[in-house]
This record gives structure tokens, sequence and C-alpha cells, in this order.
């Protein structure tokens, strides 16, 4: 196979460098975890993305979830045209974001009010000032390797993109906000009933992500959200499911509905946006009516609400609605998991591929992933010669070993057995 010839993307960088701090505006775009350049892209459609120098890829980061549907889906395409004629921000009230609070409830039974941002991050950063403002508490608990943007006091143990940037925590956060967040490792219950029992009476809330997607995918152990849930409400703490990526993901109602566990606060982003910038935090009616401007805790937002924004996320909400395509996502992101295992132990390369619904993570260890140290025993060099196999195999990873790959209703049959080729290929490579 001929070298993938990325000429044009590199010239962007250098250009990109001169006026960008790194070349990129999210840290994990540079690449650097995976050893090269990143690529820029002119245009996506169903599965596939093209770069600047005209190269196509099966893409499995769908900009990092959102694009549940696939790239460019006629439907959205279409409304956002009838929307921006109409045009692109009022900075006043519509009837469309009735109608997606609308569908968020019905969708998610423990939210019965719903404020609309234009982040998961100003989502997750808006519901612990309620849950503070709620409880008149300041300590907040969150796990190992689970990241809920970057807001100052959850910037502690992060995992993702501040892993692979190669810092723990960042610059710029003072200790103070540091001290009043708790950070536990996930999947442990005893050590979640220790935290509790020793400061259960100054924690506000635990934020959590019910699947982790951000030291790559882990699931919750048997139990774990159920404990969870009975420490927060033992002690008066509020508990935040953090749903940006599992929300309308792993299932319609998130994982909230897959693990039936019911949290006060749930945070939203990604699908509910159709792949436009937005947010989105609610939960109990008796909490919410803490926001102002009906109580004393602020949030605010220019551009919450976005009317793009908002038609894209109607659309793709009610699209999953209508075709309720889960079980079809299940099957797909099935064969993925079993056929990167199975290329992986053809080659002899150690292997743990870890799946929750259509994300799912291949992690360069022979031990089970449960938690942010396990997750760090993976083989990082091996995974980022994997990453640049693959992408000469025509094939789009995220390039970080600790993040998610995604799987669409645009990667039919044929596309998920034409990435298992190349990762037969691209494994067998490494073992050579």
């Amino acid at each position: 196979m001929a070298k993938l010839d990325t000429t044009k993307s590199s010239e962007l960088f250098e250009r990109a460098n001169e006026v960008i701090p790194g070349g990129v505006n999210s840290p994990v775009r540079a690449f650097r975890a995976v050893g090269r350049s990143p690529l820029f892209i002119s245009k996506a459609a169903g599965a596939t993305l093209t770069d600047a120098d005209g190269n196509n890829f099966i893409d499995y980061v769908g900009s990092w979830g959102p694009v549940i549907l696939g790239h460019a889906h006629p439907a959205v395409i279409e409304a956002l045209h009838d929307a921006a004629a109409r045009g692109t921000s009022y900075g006043a009230p519509t009837e469309m974001e009735i109608e997606l609070a609308e569908e968020i409830i019905a969708a998610f039974p423990s939210i019965e009010r719903v404020r609309l941002t234009s982040s998961g991050t100003e989502a997750a950063m808006s519901a612990i000032r309620l849950a503070r403002g709620f409880t008149r508490r300041d300590a907040v608990v969150k796990f190992e390797g689970c990241y809920h943007g970057h807001s100052d006091s959850l910037l502690v143990k992060g995992g993702s993109g501040l892993a692979t940037f190669g810092t723990p925590d960042s610059a710029g956060v003072p200790d103070d906000f540091a001290r009043n967040t708790i950070v536990l490792p996930y999947n442990d219950e005893q050590a979640l009933s220790v935290a509790f029992e020793r400061r259960g009476s100054e924690i506000a809330c635990l934020i959590i992500e019910p699947v982790a997607g951000n030291m790559g995918c882990v699931r919750p152990r048997a139990g774990f959200l159920e404990a969870v849930r009975d420490e927060t409400a033992r002690h008066g703490a509020l508990l935040i499911f953090d749903e940006v990526i599992t929300g309308f993901r792993v299932a319609y109602g998130g994982a909230q509905e897959l693990y039936g566990v019911k949290p006060d606060l749930t945070c939203l982003g990604k699908i509910i946006g159709g792949g436009l910038p937005v947010g989105a935090f609610g939960g109990r009616a008796d909490v919410m009516e803490h926001v102002a401007p009906m109580g004393a805790v602020y949030q605010a937002g220019t551009l919450s609400g976005n009317p793009l924004a908002v038609t894209a996320g109607l659309v793709t909400l009610r699209l999953l609605k209508e075709l309720n395509p889960y079980q079809e996502l299940e099957r797909r992101a099935a064969a993925l998991e079993r056929g990167l295992r199975d290329a992986a132990g053809e080659a002899g390369i150690k292997s743990t591929v870890n799946r929750a619904g259509s994300m799912l993570t291949a992690f360069f260890t022979d031990e089970p992933v449960t938690d942010w140290n396990t997750a760090k025993k993976s083989d990082t060099e091996l995974y980022a010669r994997f990453f640049r196999a693959m992408l000469e195999e025509g094939v789009y990873l995220a390039p970080s070993q600790f993040e998610c790959a995604f799987v669409s209703l645009a990667h039919d049959d044929e596309t998920i057995e034409r990435t298992l080729r190349s990762a037969r290929a691209a494994m067998n490579s490494l073992a050579g």
C-alpha cells in the first residue's frame, strides 16, 4: 500500500501553529499521543471523513459521539438549511426550545425541568453550582478518569485529553478549588463508602459518568451505580449523572434507562445537538427551581438554545425515537468488538475490548480494564502504532488510547467488515 499523503494537512498544521495554541482548538486533536501531526478534515458524509488531501477514512470518532445517525444526515441538513434561512441566533425564547425540552423530559423520567446550555462543560459546571446552592455544601465527589469538562473544580484526574496531554491536572486551577473536590477510584464501593462516612455532611453532590468514556469505555460493575445512589441519598447529597456521551447513545433514555438507576440531576450534550454545539442539565423540579430567574443559583448563556443546534437536536432525537435503532447498533458494535479482539489474538497481541452499546475501546493490555489504574496499564505506544497503521488502512480512530470509538447507523455490515480487514492487517504489521 502506498504511504498516506497528508501534505496539505501538514501545511495547514504549520499555518495553524502560527495563530492557534498548539495548532488545535482542543488538545487531543493535536495527535501528539499517537506520534504524528493531525489531519485537517474538509468534509464528512455517512461513515466517511475526507481530509484536506482528499483521503477518505471510515470514521469511528463521529465528532466524539454526536453523529449517531452518521455525518450530514439528509434530514438534519435539510432542517438546518431551513432554520438558517430564518436566522442563526435570536437571543430570545423560541418554541423549538420547548419542544427539545419536552423530548428530553419524555426520554428521561428523572428529568422534570431542563435548562439548555452551549456545551457539556457548561452543563456540568452549572449542575454542580446548582447542587451546591441547593444543599448549601461545598464538597464534590468525582472519579479518577471521569471527565466532566474543563471547569476549574473538575480538572482533577480527569483522564481523556488530560491523560494524553501528559498532565494529571491543569495549571491555573487554584488549590482551594481542588481542595473541595474528592477524587475516588471508579468501580470501588469500599472507597465510596469510606469517603461518605468521613465527609458525608460536607458533600453537595457526586458527579459520575455512569459508563465512563474518558478513560476509554469502562462499564460500571454490577451494583456500583446502585451503591452510588444509596450513599448519596443516605447523606443528603445530590447524584449527578454526566450523560453527555451516554445520553441517547447507549439507550434512548441513556445509561440511567440501561441500568435502572435514577439520579437527581443529569448533564446532556453531543447527540441532543445533532452535531452542533449544545449542552443541557436537568432533573428534579424542586432542585431546578433554584436556578435563576426562579432561584438564587445564577446560570446564563447568550447562545443557549441556539435555533440551529436545537433544530439539529430535535430532528436527531425524533429520528432515533422513530427508528429505535439501539438493537441494531448493539449488533453492529458487538461484531466490531469481536472482530477487534480476534484480530489482536490472531496476531499474538495482548488486548482487552470494552464495550457499552455502540461505544467501545480496544485497550492494549491483557488485564480487565475496570478503572483508571487498570486503564493506565495499557501500552500507549502500541496503541499509537496501531492508530497510525489503521490510518494507512483508511480507518480513522480516536488519537488517544483513552477515548471511545463510536458506531453510527451509517456503519453498515460492509463497513464493519472493511474495518476488520484493516484491523487484521494493522495488527499483523504490529506483530511483524
